[in-house]
């Protein structure tokens, strides 16, 4: 077999906000303090994951694009994107609050950047009792109103919060103002962008540099989506044994499954690579007669060309299939 299910060295970030959890609840062994993100599969230049197991071990996610082209991503994905990589999956550790921020779309990240924007989704793995999440505008406002805030340094008044809890998913469509708050581990899905405009940070220095991080209000303000949602909590079903829709868009396509017994996949009439991310518990990937081991914070690549795959849990285990 040319391709076979692919696990991939994370890469640790140091984030002025990054607590432990990385380490203490996901077991990833990075050195130094405030490790804040896993990037788990990246495509982003000079932050490219390389293949850690068998015999593509080193090889990037364009060298895999660029040899196996559909056969790695699927026709439709290659069709679009050559050999870029469209997703970018992480984990985020929050021990104080994120900058609260937003992200552009598509057409002003390529003006501006020469890059995709950032749609992303968050489904929260761990959660401190008063944890919380901001996301979107607690009431209607204009630029004008919203700029009266902001040169006020009272932006937070206008922010909607939301208490959050394991098993809680956000879509973060860009536009949308948001920020991880303090005590939150969760699992990002996002399209594959490092681009964000922070509006505020809570007036903090980054012991790094013994500076404040720059701010990006300029380039935020003709970004920024106004609109008030009633609800920002994905509601989805929690059936075992199947994939459970949990958000779906243009830019990724992500559902949930709880598995307490083997589940056979079948993924003959997906035009697209898969990933799982596990969020519980342990999982063996069996593919022809070859497993895979994944446990909580692990994730893994399945090329576009393997269709069948066999699920088999340690107990009560939870993965996220994503897909394009």
């Amino acid at each position: 077999m040319k391709l076979y299910p692919l696990k991939f060295k994370p890469i640790s970030k140091y984030r002025i906000w990054g607590g432990n959890k990385l380490n203490s609840v996901l077991n990833k062994g990075f050195n130094g303090n405030n490790n804040g993100e896993s990037w788990e599969i990246s495509d982003v230049k000079g932050d490219e994951t390389v293949v850690k197991n068998g015999r593509l071990k080193g090889k990037t996610l364009k060298e895999l694009a660029s040899e196996f082209k559909d056969e790695f991503l699927g026709k439709n994905v290659y069709k679009t994107f050559d050999t870029d990589f469209p997703l970018l999956i992480k984990f985020i550790d929050a021990k104080t609050p994120l900058s609260v921020q937003v992200h552009p779309h598509d057409p002003i990240a390529k003006e501006r950047h020469n890059s995709f924007g950032k749609n992303e989704m968050w489904y929260v793995m761990n959660a401190d009792d008063d944890a919380e999440i901001i996301v979107g505008f607690n009431k209607p406002l204009t630029i004008d109103t919203y700029s009266e805030y902001l040169e006020s340094g009272n932006v937070l008044e206008v922010l909607n919060k939301v208490n959050t809890k394991s098993g809680d998913a956000f879509n973060i469509p860009t536009g949308r103002v948001h920020a991880i708050g303090a005590g939150v581990l969760l699992a990002e899905i996002q399209q594959t962008s490092d681009i964000t405009y922070r509006i505020f940070d809570y007036n903090r220095l980054d012991k790094s540099t013994g500076k404040k991080r720059e701010l990006h209000n300029d380039l935020a303000l003709d970004v920024l989506d106004f609109e008030v949602h009633d609800s920002y909590i994905t509601t989805y079903n929690k059936k075992p044994n199947t994939s459970n829709k949990l958000i779906h868009t243009q830019y990724f396509k992500s559902n949930v499954l709880f598995i307490p017994k083997t589940l056979n996949k079948d993924y003959s009439a997906l035009d697209s690579f898969v990933i799982y991310i596990c969020t519980k518990g342990n999982v063996e990937v069996a593919v022809a007669d070859e497993k895979y081991s994944i446990t909580q914070g692990e994730t893994i690549l399945i090329p576009a060309c393997i269709n069948k795959v066999t699920l088999i849990p340690n107990k009560d285990s939870e993965l996220l299939e994503v897909f394009y």
